[in-house]
């Protein structure tokens, strides 16, 4: 019987959280009697930003900014265990691979732990598990050996979201033949976006296609909301035009759209809820690792093209040929 699990995620963006959500899924489906928590380096937005997925998950809170990324949390985690009288968990999942983390996670007390972390030597017991690109596949393997299962990952029930966000999506885009850009980066440590000439050119040959180019823009991007629009007047931008701010929201305007094509970014993550039609961009980070993986989602990875991580080695041309076999897209 598993009453309580934690589970533990270094990343801080929202599209971190949102690709684990095959695998919180499943658990919850499959253990329906068993207590949920979760635990980040960062904060939980399944309560927060990602609210309006309705998949919510308890924090297990131990006021420790940044959990796991300072050595000295290990001289502190037994205190705060104690402190906050936290019961041993059954199952504890590591859903990254840094040892000093997955070290300091581990000092919480548990049952079970299972970690990718060192080819699984640091969980309890041990596993002899070979790892898969996708972190819950990794993880939901490791659960099927330790406890004879046979569980698979729970691709997200978009009717899960309220339907006023489908309502004001139909609204913003009536019907008609859009294709979305997604071209801004959360995380400004790897070079992601792709070039706004490059951004042009395919805006272009929408608009001769008879495609309505639709960029999903923050409003506080303001400023290159402006630019975009001076060169593509036709260009909409239905976020800026709404009173709802929400990834919700971006799920929802994903049905709306013919396809699109986006950088690897949280938004990404967003419209593969709704297994929009996607060509996605990659550059410095690891397309296998983080790509969507549904049919007609088309990954166009430099380093596989061109030998480089640098993004804008992916040509226009390249966008645009990929478009043309796998989406119908004739220009």
């Amino acid at each position: 019987m598993i009453n309580n699990v934690l589970l533990y995620n270094s990343g801080g963006g929202i599209g971190d959280a949102l690709q684990i959500l095959p695998l919180i899924n499943i658990l919850k489906s499959e253990l329906k009697n068993t207590k949920f928590y979760y635990l980040s380096a960062h904060e939980n937005h399944f309560n927060s930003s990602l609210k309006d997925f309705n998949s919510p998950i308890d924090t297990l809170n131990l006021d420790i900014k940044y959990f796991g990324f300072r050595w000295w949390h290990a001289l502190i985690v037994n205190k705060k265990i104690k402190n906050n009288n936290i019961e041993p968990f059954d199952l504890i999942l590591d859903l990254q691979s840094k040892i000093r983390n997955s070290l300091i996670l581990k000092m919480i007390p548990h049952k079970s732990f299972v970690s990718p972390c060192f080819n699984f030597k640091l969980s309890k017991p041990n596993l002899d598990i070979k790892k898969e690109k996708k972190i819950y596949n990794t993880i939901l393997n490791a659960i099927n050996l330790l406890f004879n299962k046979n569980y698979r990952p729970d691709a997200f029930d978009i009717n899960k979201i309220n339907k006023k966000f489908f309502l004001e999506s139909e609204k913003l885009l009536p019907k008609g033949n859009y294709v979305g850009l997604s071209i801004t980066q959360g995380n400004i440590y790897r070079k992601k976006e792709w070039p706004i000439d490059n951004i042009i050119k395919i805006s272009n040959k929408l608009i001769e296609s008879k495609k309505t180019p639709v960029f999903l823009i923050e409003k506080k991007n303001q400023d290159l909301k402006n630019k975009i629009k001076k060169l593509i007047p036709m260009a909409l931008f239905p976020e800026h035009e709404s009173n709802i701010a929400s990834p919700a929201l971006v799920t929802c305007l994903g049905k709306r759209l013919d396809f699109a094509i986006t950088i690897d970014n949280g938004i990404m993550h967003m419209l593969s809820l709704a297994k929009v039609p996607m060509i996605a961009l990659f550059g410095p980070t690891d397309s296998e690792k983080f790509a969507p993986e549904y049919k007609n989602s088309i990954i166009l990875d430099s380093k596989k093209l061109h030998n480089t991580k640098d993004i804008s080695a992916i040509t226009v041309e390249d966008v645009l040929m990929a478009a043309k076999q796998h989406l119908n897209f004739s220009y």
